[in-house]
């Protein structure tokens, strides 16, 4: 290739060469018709890119590569189209009039209007009788149903992203405390109706009344750190994590061999440093797992004398246990008394053919109040809405 190419679908017709421009409004035809449609910022961007690096092949090809390629699966496209235009090595595909049109919506709303002196109208008008299938992607949506463990590292970075913006409102409980109303049938405030009875030379025109307030319930979280959860741990502390910086009135802890408050290392905003603390303050994690003694802990240290009263408890295990069933059975109905909702979050639910037959989790399931999944965003999304109602 000279310094100047000359595209094949030029060769003959002129040896002067056409500007960066031109060319670069031929190519994104080329592209548009092997179904690889730049934007028009991205085609922008081409032309400035040429006329900074020049029109050398090499050149060429990387400011084509940077600036109209945005996914993996369209380089082998883009190569082909090249080395057709600029080369004249290969043939362009010419898409199919009997096939139909996906028309991909992103995102990011980019603008995908193309440069003018193009034949995108004309391809419009004449692709006008054929049925167009609108598909939107998103890589949220992607991310959202996919298993905590079959994700990345960075993949676990943006779904702790999305968590921090999860709200968990439990229902709100009756308080002792009154506050004003203006429901007539409410109690009557007679304290505040004679001093308004004062103002007005003894005639209680203005009467006051006073209802119960309501206030949020407690939120409890227990957490399984054991070796059977290791795939999920991380994901779900990292929830944990969002519900204690995010709400008041939430206690969380970790189950393994033994139980570990955490409520105080993961009150930091920094996620990454709270998960950090609670590693150094859990002894046994990824270590064997004892559901029925730790919840015996809870319930004789926290549970029973009044955290877990009246609260929502949420325990975020697989169920393998250890310990004998029947103490965990024992415990589950201690604990289930008291609270005001017991929910089991089990990742391993979502798999195929899944059964409770796990001892412990067999044992539990009787003084469970909702069973649910917890091995993606969309779980913990489903999650939050059992923790609300």
């Amino acid at each position: 290739m000279a310094d100047t190419p000359a595209p094949a679908a030029r060769r003959g017709r002129t040896t002067t060469p056409a500007p960066a421009e031109a060319l670069a409004v031929l190519f994104g035809r080329a592209l548009r018709r092997a179904d690889l449609v730049p934007p028009l910022g991205s085609m922008l961007a081409f032309v400035q890119a040429l006329g900074e690096v020049g029109l050398t092949r090499d050149a060429v090809y990387w400011a084509g590569r940077a600036t109209l390629v945005h996914r993996p699966e369209d380089i082998e496209t883009y190569d082909r189209v090249f080395a057709a235009f600029w080369v004249g090595t290969d043939t362009v595909p010419v898409r199919s009039t009997t096939v139909d049109e996906v028309a991909i919506a992103f995102d990011d709303d980019e603008d995908d209007d193309e440069p003018e002196g193009t034949d995108g109208d004309d391809e419009r008008e004449a692709d006008a009788d054929t049925p167009l299938l609108e598909v939107r992607w998103s890589d949220v949506e992607l991310l959202r149903n996919k298993d905590f463990a079959l994700c990345t590292v960075a993949e676990l970075d943006e779904a702790r992203r999305l968590m921090a913006g999860l709200r968990l409102a439990g229902s709100p409980r009756r308080s002792r405390r009154w506050q004003r109303t203006r429901k007539h049938t409410a109690r009557l405030d007679l304290r505040r109706t004679v001093r308004h009875a004062l103002r007005a030379q003894g005639e209680a025109v203005r009467r006051a009344h006073v209802t119960h307030g309501e206030r949020p319930r407690r939120l409890v979280l227990l957490a399984d750190v054991s070796g059977s959860m290791e795939a999920y741990s991380r994901a779900l502390l990292r929830f944990v994590h969002a519900a204690v910086v995010g709400r008041t009135k939430v206690e969380a802890f970790a189950i393994g061999t033994r139980l570990t408050r955490l409520t105080r290392e993961l009150q930091t905003h920094d996620p990454d440093a709270a998960l950090d603390r609670a590693g150094h303050a859990v002894a046994d994690w990824s270590g064997g797992t004892r559901l029925g003694e730790a919840m015996r802990e809870f319930n004789d240290t926290w549970g029973v004398r009044g955290l877990a009263r009246g609260a929502i408890v949420v325990i975020l295990s697989d169920g393998w246990d250890r310990g004998e069933p029947a103490t965990l059975a024992e415990q589950m109905q201690r604990l289930h008394r008291v609270a005001h909702k017991v929910v089991w979050v089990n990742p391993l639910k979502a798999s195929e053919g899944y059964a409770p037959l796990a001892q412990g989790m067999a044992a539990a399931l009787p003084f469970v109040d909702d069973f649910v999944e917890g091995h993606s965003l969309a779980s913990l999304e489903q999650l939050a809405e059992v923790i609300a109602s």
